[in-house]
């Protein structure tokens, strides 16, 4: 539509949406900003990792609403966050970036799934690199901050979320597209995992009809890890 169209800059880490290939056949070059939304794409995942363990948005709900009239009870407990296991998958920037503040600031043992190792991660952090199988059975939250491709389209799934721990919370911070999201439901409905923090989603926005919006175990945020 734009036959003079000389370059594409895109304000984001992600190219997904643009056609790569339609640009390289016109000879169009295409940049990104890659590591300039690091920390503080970190930081919102985090804050999920929080939230979700601690039920803040619930809780926050029940205060405003006027129903807190006694202490807060068993029903009503989150879980801890210090000492636990954080699994990554996704080991770049941002999934580093995740480790350090799972390690340094929580005292956490950070496992990691990733196509190759990341030996800084594994000595300063501690970090131990493992199949997908086992991070997914070991870990007490699994963080997903992984690139769309081909090899990642729905990699995770309806066998994936029955290996993760009962008790688990699954948080996703990548790509909405890795994760087969009514596998996530499901799985959030009959307890195979405990809860979810998610910042994207398939469609996006989310459908005001998602069984997701129903959930008082998720906390679902519009994209704004960037």
């Amino acid at each position: 539509a734009v036959p003079g169209l000389k370059i594409i800059s895109q304000y984001a880490v992600g190219v997904n949406n643009i056609d790569l290939g339609g640009a390289t056949q016109r000879g169009i070059p295409v940049g990104h900003t890659p590591g300039v939304l690091t920390e503080a794409t970190a930081d919102m995942i985090f804050a999920l990792i929080l939230a979700s363990a601690r039920r803040v948005v619930e809780l926050a709900g029940i205060v405003k609403a006027g129903h807190w009239r006694h202490s807060v009870g068993p029903d009503h407990y989150g879980v801890n966050v210090h000492g636990k296991t954080l699994g990554i998958l996704g080991m770049g920037r941002i999934g580093q970036a995740v480790a350090r503040r799972g390690r340094l600031g929580f005292g956490m043992n950070i496992l990691y799934y990733s196509r190759s190792p990341v030996p800084a991660a594994d000595t300063a952090l501690a970090a131990r690199r493992l199949s997908l199988e086992e991070v997914l059975a070991q870990s007490d939250f699994v963080c997903a901050v992984l690139p769309l491709s081909a090899a990642t389209n729905r990699l995770i799934g309806q066998r994936e979320f029955r290996l993760m721990k009962p008790g688990a919370i699954f948080i996703n911070g990548g790509r909405g597209a890795t994760i087969d999201e009514a596998a996530l439901i499901q799985a959030l409905r009959d307890g195979t995992i405990d809860g979810a923090g998610l910042d994207v989603f398939e469609r996006e926005p989310l459908p005001v009809d998602s069984p997701l919006l129903q959930m008082d175990n998720v906390v679902a945020l519009p994209h704004i890890g960037s």
